[in-house]
């Protein structure tokens, strides 16, 4: 039997080589894509393309050292927008998904709370009511000191 350089036999397959991908952690990418989005929603954000058109648009316009990369209608710089789209349109998404997650989870937490308020709400209703009933059946001030003048005035009559 023949070997191969690498010392395996030709007799025996070659194992299948796979292409092995990094493994990104998808909550670090998650992360990364909503600082993205926040950003690309800052004035900063704006402020920065806005510079970089203007200057683009200059320099290929004037075309310093007789340099125009991307002659006028711009057609390099239609491509690096649309590029930019295409990544960002995605990472937004995500990053509003694992927003509506976070919504979502908030929401499953303020219906607990809401029920255990609604829970502890009717328990004291319930322990007012039979206070009040309770209440009902005990002799008040005045009750017992007409009572009491009552009698005295039965044994004042009486004597």
């Amino acid at each position: 039997m023949t070997d191969t350089p690498g010392g395996r036999s030709l007799s025996e397959p070659k194992p299948p080589s796979r292409l092995r991908l990094p493994k990104i952690s998808s909550d670090a990418f998650g992360a990364f894509a909503e600082r993205f989005a926040r950003f690309m929603g800052t004035a900063r954000f704006l402020v920065y393309m806005t510079g970089f058109v203007i200057l683009w648009i200059t320099l290929n316009l004037v075309g310093i050292f007789g340099l125009r990369w991307d002659p006028y209608p711009f057609i390099l710089l239609n491509l690096f927008f649309s590029t930019q789209a295409s990544y960002a349109a995605p990472l937004i998404l995500l990053a509003q998904n694992r927003q509506t997650d976070r919504d979502r989870v908030q929401i499953e937490a303020d219906r607990r709370r809401a029920e255990a308020a609604k829970a502890d709400t009717e328990f004291l209703a319930r322990e007012l009511a039979a206070l009040r009933i309770a209440l009902g059946e005990v002799a008040t001030r005045d009750f017992v000191r007409g009572e009491m003048n009552r009698l005295l005035d039965e044994v004042g009559k009486g004597k």
